[in-house]
């Protein structure tokens, strides 16, 4: 495996094996094994253009020998941040094929994170788009590789600029005719990509999943999901993210012979129709965008009898809008929680809707060893509020690079920390609550830490607590409370202006600002965060009266 991961044990490998969880085959050999039962079906449609399968594996041999004749080699890391498109998916198996490996960034991510990820995988690629909602990612790139040693190659999806490696045009040009990439042949234990962590700390870590754990991981998914033979799959979030990947995602779909058809945008103007043109049968979402699908008189105008499944991930759905979508769209509605780092679980289809509408889900998987423990680690009783652990044959025994951090993380006997406050009954969990200081914005996780490093950095500021504040649609957002030097002031704006200026993701930025005289404070000195919690709260209900 490669260096600075952990293995499973042997003896926990070769039970995964025994029990058929581990296939030993490559995500490449998955995708090839569809490739020939399924060759002249449609595997991807994406706008106006449709892929068969057979189009897949051609687009991904061109491009697998392009990059190993360019200089890819097995194990080198590259940063993957290209937008959900049909070339994204080309890009990504043709990187499986070479053995070089993805490190899956998001769109809204900037220079600090991207300069993160080069740095901390010591990446010798980037893939990036020309221009996306608005934000150029060239000149970006060019600042990066500037100051980065390792990095030597950048991709680009669209107009290349100088010294750019256009992926459209090597899709157009035929590749070396002598290119021979038997001998990159990867094992099945091998790690096939970087997923990033939720940013409990300053900044993601990285997650890295073999092939043997994450073909299992949308092999068990998808028919949970009710991605069965040949079923339609809309992809609606990003692409690059474990939920619209792998859980079971787009990888669920392509292994069961299915269609990934991707959505340019997630309005409900877009989505319905392509529900009825495509004949949709599951569709993955997240709160802020189920929310405004319900709120629309869209889909009532459109044929929706194709859809069976609609998803929700990232934040706890409540139980009256669960009820509403079943009713709105005429499909069975699933939760689904779980983590980059592995375990999902699922609320089963054929569930009673006490289960389906109150519920986060039980595991995909048998073996996914879950328990709930109290801060010593001491295993509680069926149905007491605990933080939720878990080791399995797709949960990850450890962070990229990270000896200190998996201190933290995970157990002496292997099993993660999830962070999350749950309760367990009869194999079903429901999810209360965070243990880390993270706030959810509507899936989207806000590490404190990393926000409170930046803003304490204006010399205007003395001390910042950023907490989370209650949102109806996007479940928590971002307050900071500030403290500034005597005689400062400091503006909402400015706050966030500063901040845009330090490169961070725009999602991260603070959403109100509060500025204070003095933080409650613990006998140790800490600043106590529920008080700050109640307060914004409290704030926020008398304004809404």
């Amino acid at each position: 495996m490669l260096k600075g991961c952990i293995a499973w044990p042997p003896e926990f490998a070769a039970m995964y094996r025994e029990k058929g969880y581990w296939e030993d085959i490559t995500l490449n050999q998955m995708l090839e094994k569809s490739v020939k039962e399924y060759g002249a079906e449609d595997a991807i449609v994406d706008g106006e253009k449709r892929y068969s399968y057979l189009e897949v594996q051609n687009n991904i041999e061109i491009l697998a020998a392009h990059f190993a004749d360019i200089g890819l080699k097995t194990d080198q890391r590259v940063v993957f941040q290209l937008p959900n498109s049909a070339e994204l998916i080309f890009a990504l198996f043709a990187l499986f094929k070479v053995g070089a490996i993805p490190v899956m960034s998001l769109s809204p991510h900037r220079e600090n994170e991207i300069r993160h990820f080069v740095k901390h995988a010591e990446a010798v690629g980037y893939f990036f788009p020309d221009e996306y909602r608005g934000f150029d990612y060239r000149d970006m790139a060019d600042e990066i590789k500037a100051e980065s040693p390792s990095l030597e190659y950048l991709f680009v999806l669209g107009d290349a600029g100088q010294d750019h490696i256009s992926l459209g045009a090597l899709l157009e040009t035929p590749p070396p005719q002598d290119m021979d990439l038997t001998g990159r042949s990867m094992a099945a234990d091998d790690v096939a990509l970087m997923l990033l962590s939720g940013g409990t700390t300053a900044l993601p870590k990285l997650i890295p999943r073999t092939h043997n754990d994450y073909v299992l991981n949308c092999t068990a998914s998808a028919p949970l999901n009710g991605l069965g033979d040949r079923k339609s799959y809309l992809a609606v979030l990003p692409m690059a993210h474990n939920y619209t990947l792998a859980s079971p995602g787009l990888l669920g779909t392509l292994r069961y012979g299915g269609k990934v058809v991707i959505a340019p945008d997630v309005t409900p103007e877009t989505i319905f129709p392509l529900i009825e043109k495509e004949r949709i049968n599951v569709v993955p979402a997240v709160v802020p965008i189920i929310i405004n699908w319900l709120n629309s008189n869209i889909p009532e105008k459109h044929d929706l009898s194709s859809l069976q499944v609609m998803n929700n991930g990232g934040i706890k759905l409540q139980p009256a809008l669960r009820q509403k979508m079943e009713e709105k769209f005429g499909c069975r509605f699933q939760e689904i929680y779980g983590t980059a780092e592995g375990l999902l679980n699922f609320t089963e289809l054929d569930a009673s809707e006490e289960l389906r509408y109150t519920s986060s889900g039980k595991p995909a998987c048998a073996d996914d060893e879950v328990k709930v423990v109290d801060e010593d680690g001491n295993e509680l009783p069926e149905g007491e509020l605990g933080e939720l652990i878990v080791r399995g044959p797709y949960t990850i025994r450890g962070y990229y690079n990270a000896a200190e951090k998996n201190e933290e993380a995970f157990t002496a006997d292997g099993f993660y920390r999830m962070g999350d406050l749950v309760r367990m009954k009869d194999g079903y969990i429901w999810c209360e609550g965070r243990v880390k200081d993270l706030i959810n914005r509507g899936g989207e996780k806000i590490s404190c830490d990393e926000v409170e490093n930046l803003v304490v950095t204006n010399p205007k500021v003395k001390s910042v607590a950023l907490v989370a504040m209650p949102d109806e649609m996007f479940g928590e957002k971002a307050c900071a409370y500030v403290l500034l030097h005597p005689g400062e002031n400091l503006s909402f704006e400015e706050l966030n202006e500063f901040l845009l200026e330090r490169k961070i993701a725009k999602f991260k930025l603070p959403e109100r600002l509060e500025v204070v005289d003095e933080f409650p404070l613990s006998p140790a000195g800490k600043i106590l965060k529920r008080d700050l919690r109640e307060d914004i709260t409290r704030k926020l209900e008398k304004e809404a009266r």
